[in-house]
């Protein structure tokens, strides 16, 4: 089945204030009638990195079978991670960036590998804010969860 999920993060105050996510799944059944839904969630304190990476979680985590994907988004963050191929780097050497810096967010990079696993998965960037339809919407999911009421609480899992 082939899938194309939009994702967007966002975050008041980053680092460290109110942010929120938003993802899109669209896909098309053997009917040939589009089929769409909608994820978002808000957390207290979050940065804008974190929510990119959650909303991409949350749109490979909902899907219930092995799905090709096409996966927008407007963060080069997550988009060239894997285009750029910095994820393979990164685990080769141990977590570690350039200059022996700890990966930051490794508890939302492992989720998403595992999220990816029994996928095909292509990232796409798209420039945000410039009036992309469904990159809008996601933007408008994230910013409402940000500023929306029960935010959760953003917990960076050590592993």
């Amino acid at each position: 089945m082939k899938v194309t999920i939009y994702t967007d993060g966002a975050a008041r105050g980053n680092p460290d204030g109110p942010g929120g996510y938003g993802a899109i799944l669209q896909f098309v059944d053997s009917k040939g009638t589009l089929h769409e839904r909608e994820y978002s969630a808000g957390y207290k304190k979050t940065t804008n990195n974190r929510m990119e990476l959650m909303a991409a979680i949350v749109g490979l985590e909902a899907l219930t079978k092995s799905c090709e994907v096409d996966l927008y988004s407007d963060s080069k963050y997550l988009t060239d991670a894997f285009n750029q191929h910095w994820v393979d780097g990164w685990i080769k050497k141990g977590w570690k960036r350039s200059g022996n810096e700890p990966v930051k967010n490794i508890d939302l990079w492992k989720r998403l590998l595992k999220a990816m696993e029994p996928h095909r998965v292509h990232f796409i960037w798209v420039k945000g804010h410039a009036g992309h339809p469904e990159n809008e919407r996601c933007d408008g999911l994230a910013t409402a969860a940000a500023d929306g009421d029960g935010l959760l609480d953003d917990v960076v899992e050590s592993l």
